[in-house]
This record gives C-alpha cells, sequence and structure tokens, in this order.
C-alpha cells in the first residue's frame, strides 16, 4: 500500500484513487508495478500541492520540469528519471482521456534517455554445470525439495520464464505430450512455450515426489514450497542464487538471469528473433534485440582476447 499524505487536495487524492483504479483494473497491471506508478506520483502530487496546485487540471509543464530538474539535483539516475517522466505522462494521459484536464502538460515532457547495460549472462557450459549440481545435490539429499529445485531450474533456463510466471504455474498448465507450457504473463496474456527434453523430464521426477509435501494449501499448484502452498518467488530467488554458487566463476544472478540466458543462447545458436520475442512473452520486439547486443559483445571480446590483430 502506498501512503498517500492526509493534507494532500482532495482533488489529486482522488484522482489518485481513480487512477490507482484504472491501473488495476483496466491495464491489469501488477500490484509491484502499480505500487511503483504511486509511488512516483504521489511524490510529484505533494510537490505540485506545495507549489498551490488543488487539481490535475491546474498543473503546468513548467511544474513537470520542476519536479524532475529537483530530482536531478538530488542525484537521481538518469533511468529513474526516465521512469518516473514516462509515469507521468501516463497519469496526464489518463487525465486527459478522462475529461480531467484539457490540456496535457506532459505531451512536451523530455527526459535523459536510459542507459541499458548488458545484463550478465550464464554461457553454456555454466548453464549445464548448473544443472548438474543441482542433480548431484538433488541425489544426495533424496527428498522432494531435491527434485523440485532441479524441475525449477530446468523450466527457468528451458522456458524462460518470469519468476512470477513459474510461480503462478498450475498441474493444467502443462501438455506433457506436446512437451509445452501455458504462461499467465504481463499485461494479463497467455502464451505457450516450448519445454525441452530435460525440463520435462525434471518436471516429472517432480511431480513423483509433489504428493509428499501436498497439504490443504496446495490446490493445483505447480511448484509447491516445503510446507506444501504454492512456492513463493523469494524461495526461487534464494534457491537460484545458492545453486549459481555452486558453479565455476558464475556471475550472482537471480531468476531473470536464467532467462537472459536462455535468450541469449537461443539467439546465438541460429533462433530468428521473432520466435524469441513470443517465447519470452515481449510486447516489443525492441525489448528482445538487446540479447542480439548481448551476443555481439561476447563475439567481440572472445575476437579481442583471441585475435593477434585485434
Amino acid at each position: 500500500m502506498v501512503h498517500v499524505p492526509d493534507d494532500l487536495p482532495a482533488p489529486l487524492r482522488q484522482a489518485l484513487a481513480d487512477y490507482r483504479r484504472y491501473l488495476e483494473g483496466e491495464r491489469h497491471l501488477s500490484g509491484h508495478t502499480v505500487r511503483a506508478y504511486l509511488g512516483d506520483l504521489v511524490a510529484l502530487l505533494e510537490h505540485l500541492s506545495l507549489h498551490g496546485v488543488v487539481t490535475p487540471a491546474e498543473a503546468t509543464i513548467h511544474d513537470l520540469r520542476a519536479w524532475l530538474a529537483g530530482q536531478q539535483q538530488e542525484g537521481v539516475a538518469r533511468a529513474t528519471l526516465a521512469r518516473r517522466a514516462s509515469v507521468l505522462r501516463g497519469f496526464f494521459g489518463w487525465a486527459l482521456r478522462d475529461g480531467r484536464i484539457a490540456t496535457d502538460p506532459s505531451l512536451r515532457l523530455a527526459s535523459p534517455r536510459a542507459g541499458r547495460p548488458l545484463p550478465e549472462i550464464l554461457d553454456r557450459a555454466q548453464a549445464s554445470e548448473l544443472m548438474e549440481e543441482a542433480q548431484a545435490r538433488a541425489a544426495e539429499q533424496d527428498g522432494p525439495l531435491g527434485s523440485r529445485d532441479v524441475a525449477i531450474l530446468e523450466v527457468l533456463y528451458g522456458s524462460g520464464l518470469r519468476v512470477s510466471e513459474l510461480c503462478g504455474l498450475d498441474l493444467d498448465s502443462l501438455d506433457q505430450d506436446r512437451r509445452l507450457v501455458r504462461v499467465h504473463g504481463k499485461g494479463d496474456k497467455d502464451r505457450m512455450v516450448p519445454m525441452g527434453i530435460p525440463a520435462v523430464r525434471a518436471v516429472d521426477a517432480w511431480l513423483d515426489r509433489r504428493p509428499e509435501l501436498v497439504t490443504a494449501a496446495s490446490g493445483r499448484a505447480l511448484f509447491l514450497g516445503a510446507r506444501g502452498a504454492r512456492i513463493d518467488p523469494r524461495v526461487v530467488r534464494r534457491l537460484v542464487h545458492r545453486y549459481l554458487g555452486l558453479v565455476t566463476d558464475a556471475p550472482d544472478l537471480g531468476p531473470h538471469g536464467l532467462r537472459h540466458a536462455m535468450a541469449t543462447h537461443l539467439l546465438e545458436g541460429g533462433a530468428d528473433l521473432r520466435s524469441v520475442q513470443e517465447m519470452l512473452g515481449h510486447s516489443s520486439l525492441a525489448t528482445t534485440q538487446i540479447y542480439t547486443h548481448v551476443g555481439s559483445e561476447r563475439l567481440q571480446q572472445a575476437f579481442r582476447q583471441a585475435h593477434p590483430r585485434a
């Protein structure tokens, strides 16, 4: 829940509450995203209120620029400034469509381009070592959690799922005959993603052990926590960090790092960009294109290290 100051003018408070309902009810954004958007907006609305603005219609481009300039002077990163400018445009665009303002003050709002650093990824050998380490630990434990962990790692890397998507999988999300998994992703959209043979085998092994953890709280969840409820994303993040710590020279990545590795290894293996976009569930091809840069950077690094005239 985002804290809204009690002294914020009522029209601004009402606009904020209505915008929240729009984000949740019409755009179907996740709770985390909604909280991030509203947190930025509360900071802006507090600034507007301190400068005498009582309703969204009274806000001007100068007010918005002054707020962002103040953020910049405080040392806020360019990526954060770009995100906040985008949030402002979304809010005032909604207010215009909703008839709350006559003109959109954010239309002429410029924001710094956020640099897009290339993600660290596992190479193919490290990904293989990760799965071997997980399988070895599972054999040593001889319990359901080891089998579960292997299946989670195989699905994260093999199908490129987001951690929230993996935790949301149900038993009927699997089409094991066709080696597909139905994923409920961002924007309330479903997609079908292939599973590799190692992932299918690992999931089968986990399903054999799943009854050992089942409780009344399990429902139809595919992956369960130690107490039998649907697995929590924090548990998945911890286990990914733990197993990656066993891999030689592996970067310290979370579940999203396995998604990055899956996409990069697909493109390096000759997969076309559109197919990778579809598998990852990206709404924009530009988001997927970063992985072409990752592959290019790795090629250049190999060239510099190995070629005598690099």
